[in-house]
């Protein structure tokens, strides 16, 4: 019998009831033996006889009835050694049904409550849910706030007959958490500081460059002690800021408002802004790890066309300001290096791959030509892998059809995979997101990648390209190529054909060099045009059939002015894959509108939208479009959303709303 659960009273009769009868039992052999026959005497033993038997029935049907009730009741069974060790327990300790009611509980508990809580629903009290976990299992996951206070549960389910218990055990962690805390608040973050374009306005403003770049590094400095941080500057404008933590929230609150405040320093009788470029490491490892993650943000910041912050966490990484366009570099120095370190990869490679974005236009085609001619100087085998399905590169191929050099060039995505070796180069242009490339699987058996790329940076790259030339101020990729192989080929070696492709690239990209140009820009349109490029020429791919021209009209049918100044066109019926290329010529076409600063042509293609977008220069689309897992540049961007038209407009003008008020 379970003497935890018997009354004081049963307990009282529980031990003098033996004695009693013993007693009874002693006297009435004692007058048996000495033959005592007094009537008075044996009544009262027969008395006592009765009522010891009368006591030991009670009690049994009293330790019956004890059990029975327990047993319908099917309470929770807390006998001997484990009442001792749970009641003497110096934590809180409860015991709940699967309902979540308490049934016990030991002192600790209504010292942290202060107060009853048996028949309390402890989902109420400390807001914890039962995790119904395996019979015998502790589980010791959760942590519980509680009156100012951190507790971590312990939960070890029962079983008692059919029904299920769980006894919860709360652990002080308060202390604990809160040292945690601390230690995460004053861990280190490493950043970069580098200021863009000063060497460029040195070029302009020799008296200025100094009294600029001083207050520049007032602010950056004012910024560093604001926080208590260590501001280093390791070069010509160019800083190491360390700084706690607990100050980063701070940072990603107001947007890194330096830049901002940097971008107000404006220089010359152009009134050209001042930007800097932030790279942070908030990720775990070795502060060399944490320099080296800082570095690749960096790197991401002003291959995104810097004025901005790239912040790297271990699982994420966050992108902030970008509002201003990227200014072209007058050198070639960077040029020269990545042409050497190009034929020097191509001429230890086994084979030479070359390849673009899906949907490739003249730019992405032009540049992969020039490439293959780079290759061709390198003595190397290469091929081009295209999709000779795309009806937008026919004219292209058709252009390359009689010349010798390039018969069996060209390969499908199924060949390349198959001509992919351990020694083989992969060279990508006019793309560096992995999910546009023309052969994704390719890219991911290739060890070794060379990026040469216009467009800002989305992401990082799963496999470390060995170089990585994305230069956001050029006009187009064409443009970075013709740059390459000015540095490389010998004199006259570039084919007419060649040379047409690449100007081709360029005129689509600067829109018959109306926009997004520079000195680069004309002097690698110089170097072609010596080497036979003829605009006359060129002027043939870009011309339109009867067909295209009507199809282009229809785009017309639905245009919106959103937010007065952003114009939208649809094309709901578009199934022709011609119609993508219909599409940037229409949002080119709507800037022309009064008053738009950047449009957006959305068309319907198997199930996919995809989406044109243009700026004048004042807006950055490709900003807009990464809502939408798009890219491209500051002034030209695309996406391909898998939806239907309506759903992707309403995400478009939201992703619109989001720029124009970041602080919604």
């Amino acid at each position: 019998m379970n003497r935890a659960r018997l009354t004081h009273r049963q307990r009282m009769l529980y031990i003098f009831t033996p004695i009693w009868t013993a007693i009874a039992i002693c006297l009435s052999a004692f007058l048996v033996t000495f033959s005592v026959e007094r009537f008075w005497l044996a009544a009262i033993i027969g008395t006592m006889l009765y009522l010891g038997v009368f006591m030991l029935c009670f009690i049994a049907s009293g330790s019956l009835d004890v059990k029975s009730k327990m047993k319908k009741s099917r309470g929770p069974m807390i006998t001997g050694v484990m009442y001792e060790k749970i009641n003497s327990m110096n934590e809180p300790a409860l015991l709940c049904d699967s309902s979540y009611k308490i049934v016990w509980a030991n002192r600790f508990i209504h010292q942290t409550v202060q107060g009853g809580v048996i028949g309390t629903s402890v989902q109420l009290l400390f807001n914890y849910k039962i995790k119904d976990g395996e019979i015998g299992k502790r589980k010791r996951d959760t942590i519980v706030p509680y009156k100012g206070k951190s507790y971590i549960v312990e939960e070890e389910p029962i079983k008692d007959y059919d029904k299920s218990y769980y006894l919860l055990t709360l652990r002080d962690t308060t202390e604990l958490l809160e040292l945690k805390q601390k230690m995460r608040d004053e861990d280190k973050v490493v950043a970069y500081v580098i200021v863009d374009n000063l060497e460029d306005l040195l070029q302009f403003e020799q008296e200025r460059y100094r009294a600029a770049a001083n207050q520049v590094e007032n602010y950056i400095r004012e910024w560093g002690e604001s926080v208590g941080g260590l501001v280093k500057e390791y070069e010509r404008d160019k800083y190491l800021f360390i700084f706690e933590t607990q100050h980063l929230d701070i940072f990603l609150a107001d947007k890194f408002e330096i830049l901002d405040k940097i971008r107000d320093i404006r220089v010359g009788s152009g009134n050209i802004p001042v930007t800097v470029s932030i790279g942070v490491a908030k990720v775990k490892g070795t502060m060399e790890e944490r320099e080296n993650a800082a570095h690749i943000a960096l790197d991401m910041a002003l291959q995104r066309g810097g004025d901005q912050a790239v912040v790297k966490f271990d699982d994420k990484i966050e992108f902030f300001g970008g509002r201003t366009n990227a200014v072209q570099r007058r050198t070639k120095v960077r040029a020269r290096v990545v042409a050497n370190e190009l034929i020097t990869l191509m001429a230890r490679a086994g084979n030479v791959l070359i390849m673009c974005h899906k949907f490739p236009d003249y730019d992405a085609f032009g540049a992969s030509i020039g490439v293959a001619r780079l290759a061709m100087l390198c003595g190397v085998k290469f091929n081009v892998v295209t999709n000779f399905k795309d009806v937008n590169i026919k004219k292209c191929m058709k252009y390359f059809e009689g010349d010798e050099a390039y018969k069996g060039v060209f390969v499908d995505a199924a060949k390349g995979l198959d001509l992919v070796r351990s020694d083989t180069l992969l060279v990508v242009v006019d793309v560096n997101n992995i999910k546009m490339f023309e052969s994704e699987h390719i890219a991911k058996n290739v060890k070794d990648i060379v990026i040469i790329d216009h467009h800002r940076k989305t992401a990082e790259f799963e496999k470390e390209p060995l170089i990585s030339y994305i230069e956001p101020a050029s006009s187009s990729a064409s443009e970075l190529v013709a740059e390459i192989l000015e540095q490389s080929l010998p004199v006259n070696t570039l084919q007419k054909n060649e040379a047409n492709m690449l100007y081709a690239g360029i005129v689509l990209d600067t829109k018959q060099f109306s926009k997004g140009t520079g000195t680069k820009t004309y002097a690698a349109a110089m170097y072609l045009r010596d080497n036979n490029a003829s605009y006359e020429s060129v002027q043939d791919l870009f011309k339109t059939n009867i067909k295209e021209y009507r199809q282009e009209s229809l785009f017309g049918e639905k245009i919106e002015i959103y937010r007065n100044c952003m114009a939208i066109a649809l094309n709901e019926r578009g199934n022709d894959a011609s119609d993508r290329i219909l599409a940037a010529r229409v949002a080119d076409n709507m800037l022309m509108l009064e008053d738009v600063v950047a449009s957006f042509a959305l068309v319907l293609i198997d199930n996919v939208v995809h989406i044109s977008a243009r700026s004048n220069g004042t807006v950055n689309v490709q900003l807009i479009l990464e809502s939408l897992n798009g890219g491209g540049r500051f002034d030209a961007a695309g996406a391909q959303v898998k939806d239907t038209v309506a759903s992707t407009l309403i995400r478009l003008k939201a992703a619109i709303d989001a720029y124009i008020n970041p602080e919604a």
